[in-house]
């Protein structure tokens, strides 16, 4: 037996006893749902199963960008939990249905909340755990729990003694863009409430229908009709409804909501299928083992409970969105605004793909194949129900937030992945058509090779370019290995459209004008109408398609290599005007915004894999934390999260639909995932501690490697891989093969 044979034999066996002693450990413990409520992160901590409908979550009540997902740590009074919320963004919508228990005890009304009920609460007396979300409301001794399936809502209410002890139910409310255009209110009877709240927001024609189940006979009720009392049934732009009860000391009621996009009839099978009872422990389990499963396809070992609660925090969070969009029944509320139907598959919507194509695809691809068929599909469906594919879809509608055509690399990422179960030709089809449209700027785009400045109405053309010129290129190799070489051909010269707005002189992406000019003004640091989000630094490294290329026209590997380092270490002036998404800045770099996401892993191109290896672990060690305030920016979604997942295992997805991934400094001893398809990939780092951050050796597989990255198919394949670690870089790169864009897994 050869000697790294035997090494890989050893191996193997203390990786499988590591594995069967890890299975006793409940993951779901080591998760903190409070990380990013606090500072930029705009997440929510209430309770939701992965991907699932609803997102169960306390409500403020009160306006504001720190509140978009509904709540925010730093206050101090809850106004209700409403069933819908998005993780993470910078778009205030959702708020669907929220429910209040009060009583006698206090009755106060504020402005800041439009005089709704409220209590002050304790972060003392709060507590969240996956799929579980608890807080007593210290104004009326009311302890609430909450817990979801993955279309139902459950509350359980336990009140004090109180001779007018209430839930009130309010379709009217609404907080930041949101906003109810017509809301519908029916007592079925003294258990039984259905109806509708439609609203307009971001997403311009959002439909909720609902059930709601009482464990216990209301006494009476009031409803309202925008404010004014009026009788059972009723339709208005704001209605609420106010059940009244006796209760005695410490007695529960449970509420439970059934949701549908579609109709009443959906929302009524949500709770016959997923919540027939009240028994709200069954479910609070039931929430958390769900849970349990889905973060055990990673199990990761260390001493440091910190790196592990914030593993599996960002390992959950990168599963909260997208979301399940159609009922039981198969229906949904569709991009066109008709009911429609998936047929074999469960449709989710919130892509939020300017995002999360960079790197929350392809962990799913890695760890939720399965679910990434539904998402395919699900694309494909807004493309038959629009004639486009998406850009930024959220309950049934498109938003036009944001740019570039990126359900195209997602799309094209799981078709060279081998996800199954959805129509290629179809795909194909569909990429095609949503290329060549003359419609969000894409017919000045064809016609010139590059989006021209707008001096009327500006809009980030130059990372228009850029972004469209990545998707040209995903779409081409779309063609090439279908044999459909026309397309090929024009699709691969479009994809170095990035080279039409390269400017020798300053050496950055600058606009152009459209008599084919440079504009004339230009600084590269400064945040202009030219770029989304972000600067001409943050964007220059916008070219995952062809980093020779990029590399080429600077001037080479040494003046590439020039220009990362100056990202780096060129910080903002103290008089420089930094916008509210620059944040997690080092250099020009910006953690917090997800253009710079695959900037530190450039050095693999240029043989430096050191230099990536010390900045990947400054961000990891500096950029996340376990606490409140622990993301540097926006979660959006879960591509913050999924960075730090990728990157704790020690590789990330550069190029996301190119199918291989560059490696950078890997976090912890043992890493196992467990594939769907039976198989484990396991990462083992040797000498690892907080001062080894240099890989020094890789192996695969019992044999030594020599490259930067590692394959989507040895990983699919399963099997170990093993970095040695040290303290000082491996600067010996003779013979190493470099990370390159050429390589197609």
């Amino acid at each position: 037996m050869k000697a790294n044979s035997l090494i890989f034999f050893i191996l193997l066996i203390a990786v499988s006893s590591c594995v069967k002693k890890s299975n006793n450990t409940n993951l779901t413990d080591f998760v903190n749902p409070f990380i990013g409520t606090d500072g930029p992160g705009n997440t929510y901590p209430g309770a939701s199963v992965p991907f699932g409908m609803v997102q169960l979550s306390p409500d403020i009540g009160i306006p504001g960008w720190d509140r978009i997902a509904g709540y925010f740590y730093q206050d101090s009074i809850i106004s209700g939990f409403s069933h819908t919320h998005l993780t993470g963004t910078g778009a205030g919508d959702l708020y669907d249905i929220l429910v209040m228990p009060t009583n006698s005890r206090f009755s106060k009304k504020i402005k800041d909340n439009n005089f709704k009920p409220f209590s002050k609460f304790s972060h003392d007396k709060e507590y969240a755990s996956p799929g579980y979300y608890m807080v007593d409301l210290l104004d009326y001794g009311i302890k609430v729990e909450l817990t979801a399936t993955a279309r139902v809502g459950i509350h359980k209410y336990t009140f004090p003694k109180d001779s007018l002890s209430q839930i009130h139910i309010d379709l009217g409310y609404a907080l930041n863009w949101d906003a109810p255009t017509e809301t519908y209110i029916n007592v079925v009877d003294n258990k039984t409430i259905e109806g509708y709240r439609k609203s307009t927001g971001w997403a311009k024609d959002q439909r909720i229908y609902f059930v709601i189940k009482l464990s216990k006979a209301f006494k009476s009720y009031e409803v309202f009709k925008n404010d004014t009392l009026a009788s059972n049934p009723i339709k208005a732009k704001k209605t609420k409804i106010v059940l009244n009860y006796v209760t005695d000391k410490s007695e529960e009621i449970i509420l439970k909501t059934g949701l549908s996009t579609a109709n009443i009839e959906g929302a009524y099978k949500s709770l016959k299928i997923e919540a027939p009872d009240f028994n709200f422990e069954k479910y609070s389990v039931k929430a958390n083992d769900i849970w349990e499963k889905e973060l055990k396809k990673i199990e990761v070992s260390t001493s440091d409970e910190n790196q592990k609660t914030i593993f599996y925090t960002m390992l959950y969070q990168s599963m909260l969105a997208p979301t399940l969009l159609s009922d039981l029944n198969g229906n949904y509320k569709g991009a066109n605004d008709s009911i429609e139907k998936a047929k074999g598959f469960n449709r989710y919507d919130t892509f939020s793909l300017w995002d999360t194509f960079r790197a929350a695809h392809p962990l799913y691809t890695i760890v939720h194949p399965t679910r990434v068929s539904d998402m395919i599909n699900s694309l494909l469906a807004h493309y038959k129900e629009t004639g486009l594919l998406p850009v930024w879809s959220l309950q049934g509608n498109e938003t036009n937030m944001m740019i570039g055509n990126h359900a195209i690399p997602v799309i094209v990422d799981a078709y060279f992945k081998e996800v199954e179960y959805f129509d290629v030709a179809l795909a194909y089809k569909a990429c095609i058509e949503s290329s060549m449209v003359n419609s969000r700027q894409l017919d000045v785009y064809k016609t010139k090779g590059y989006v021209a400045v707008d001096e009327e109405n500006e809009n980030w053309s130059v990372s228009k370019t850029l972004e469209y010129a990545y998707d040209d290129w995903c779409v081409a190799q779309f063609a090439k290995s279908l044999n459909k070489m026309d397309d090929y051909n024009y699709f691969i010269k479009r994809s170095e459209n990035w080279r039409n707005v390269y400017d020798l002189k300053s050496t950055f992406m600058r606009p152009k004008l459209k008599n084919g000019e440079f504009i004339k003004a230009f600084i590269p640091k400064e945040y202009t109408p030219y770029f989304c989000e972000s600067n001409a630094w943050q964007y220059f490294w916008s070219v995952p398609q062809n980093i020779e290329g990029l590399i080429d026209v600077v001037g080479g590997k040494e003046a590439f290599e020039k220009k990362l380092d100056s990202m780096f270490t060129l910080k903002p002036l103290p008089e420089d005007k930094l916008p509210i998404f620059s944040t997690g800045m080092i250099g020009q770099y910006v953690h917090g915004n997800e253009p710079s996401h695959h900037v530190a892993y450039l050095y693999n191109y240029i043989n430096k894999p050191w230099k990536t290896q010390k900045l990947v672990r400054d961000i990891l060690d500096t950029q996340y934390k376990n606490e409140p305030n622990g993301h540097c920016g926006n979660e959006d979604c879960g591509q913050m999260s999924s960075w730090y997942v990728f990157s704790s295992l020690g590789f990330y997805p550069v190029n996301s639909a190119q199918g291989i991934y560059a490696f950078g400094s890997p976090l912890f001893d043992l890493a196992t995932i467990n594939l769907e398809n039976g198989k484990k990939f396991t990462i083992k780092t040797i000498n690892n501690n907080n001062e080894n951050i240099y890989i020094q050796s890789i192996n695969l597989n019992g044999k030594e490697i020599d490259r930067s990255y590692i394959t989507h198919k040895e990983i699919k394949n399963g099997g170990i891989l093993v970095f040695t670690m040290g303290n000082s870089p491996k600067k010996n790169n003779k013979g190493k093969m470099a990370v390159s864009s050429k390589i197609f897994n």
